[in-house]
């Protein structure tokens, strides 16, 4: 494969969700000892987000709580929480850094051993401070999908994600922030107190598909205190050499693509991360002010511009970023594919986000490495309505795995 072509599939392989207000700092590194040149998205949303000072408690503290008001409230929740807790920054592994969530608890009283409780994990927003569901709401699919469990009787925790809403850049589609991000928000609401169960189940959409598959297995190594009962995701990226290659050939070179819009969020990691890289050198001038707006701009908003500007991928980019880009999309890959807890997989059979190739790979993969998996496709679903079109089959899952039931999956016969 030639590197224009290797380039073009990384790219088109990240392209595939995500916010951001720019704090403007220039370089120098980071809080953290990142040797990163600048911090993108942050801005000051309220006082609640803040933390003076380095955060010395240990990962997985509650620092703070207050109401969530009613744009950020979800309904079927009878109590609305935001939450500050401490956790350890996912790009070096060590500093310990303050992340932001919510606790959505539902009405009536809490069964013996507290309300089940499942971990959001959110799909693409983008990077800056301002797009945090915390501060910015939930889009309305995400509300009704949080309500539907909220009314099964199911607590839902939901992190941010390091750096949306609090100090630093989202590394967006790093899996190690994300996991330790939700493995400590975890660890934050069950020992404040809160009527919930010490089992968990994650699930996610998208994004929040893979942040989730990451949060169980970065689990063992990094909290093996949290109990985790299963996984739910929808619409898994799985950045394999098969699964590149597949959506590179998915991805016109020469026609409007509104994912384009995902790949500026995927170079705010390499700006983040590494020093040497100059957005400008990489993105052509006509388009770069809209490449730069993540740094303050919601992604729905970014990938309207995209639409709007009629952008093409000869028309983005400069030349290759190969070598920038595959440094990056090492961050993005799972620690293992061996899954401490049985995990359900929903596909849909028209999904062009994440395409069907690409969450087949990852289901036979994990398949072979020895995870339990039940994988389920909805021929006529696209990334977004596998969502609530998968609940008929999540719900009975999750169900099992709550009551301690085993899962043999169906790894031997695959739908796909």
């Amino acid at each position: 494969m030639s590197k224009k072509t290797l380039t073009m599939t990384i790219i088109a392989a990240l392209a595939l969700w995500s916010c951001t207000t720019q704090q403007n700092a220039r370089s120098a590194g980071s809080a953290s000892g990142q040797p990163a040149r600048m911090t993108l998205g942050d801005s000051h949303l309220s006082d609640f987000y803040k933390v003076s000072g380095n955060v010395t408690a240990k990962p997985g503290t509650l620092l703070r709580k207050e109401a969530l008001n009613g744009q950020q409230s979800n309904p079927g929740a009878a109590k609305n929480i935001r939450l500050l807790y401490s956790s350890t920054d996912g790009l070096d592994g060590k500093s310990r850094v303050a992340v932001s969530g919510v606790l959505f608890l539902p009405a009536g009283t809490a069964p013996e051993g507290g309300w089940p409780l499942m971990a959001w994990t959110h799909g693409t927003v983008g990077i800056a401070d301002i797009c945090a569901p915390s501060w910015n709401g939930r889009q309305q699919q995400d509300r009704d999908h949080l309500e539907f469990w909220l009314k099964n009787g199911y607590a839902v925790v939901a992190s941010d994600y390091q750096g949306l809403g609090t100090a630093g850049t989202h590394p967006y589609l790093a899996t190690r922030p994300e996991a330790y991000s939700n493995l400590d928000i975890v660890r934050a609401v069950q020992s404040a107190g809160y009527p919930v169960s010490k089992k968990i189940v994650l699930f996610g959409q998208s994004q929040g598909a893979g942040a989730a598959v990451a949060t169980a297995a970065y689990a063992s190594s990094y909290a093996p205190d949290v109990q985790i009962a299963g996984v739910v995701a929808t619409g898994v990226p799985y950045f394999s050499p098969k699964a590149l290659v597949a959506l590179q050939e998915s991805r016109p070179r020469d026609r409007v693509d509104p994912f384009l819009g995902y790949n500026f969020l995927a170079l705010s990691l390499v700006q983040r991360t590494n020093p040497d890289f100059e957005l400008s050198d990489y993105i052509s001038s006509e388009v770069l002010p809209i490449a730069q707006a993540v740094q303050n701009t919601c992604h729905k908003h970014i990938k309207a511009r995209v639409v709007a500007e009629k952008l093409t991928y000869n028309r983005v980019f400069k030349k290759p970023v190969t070598d920038y880009l595959t440094a990056a999309f090492s961050k993005m890959q799972f620690p293992t594919l061996k899954l401490p807890a049985p995990a359900f997989i929903g596909t849909g059979g028209k999904d062009r986000d994440t395409p069907l190739r690409m969450q087949a790979a990852f289901v036979r993969d994990a398949c072979k490495a020895g995870s339990s998996i039940t994988a389920a496709l909805y021929p006529e679903l696209d990334h977004r309505a596998v969502v609530p079109g998968s609940t008929q089959d999540s719900l009975p899952f999750v169900k099992s795995v709550f009551a301690g039931k085993e899962m043999a999956g169906n790894c031997g016969d695959l739908p796909y």
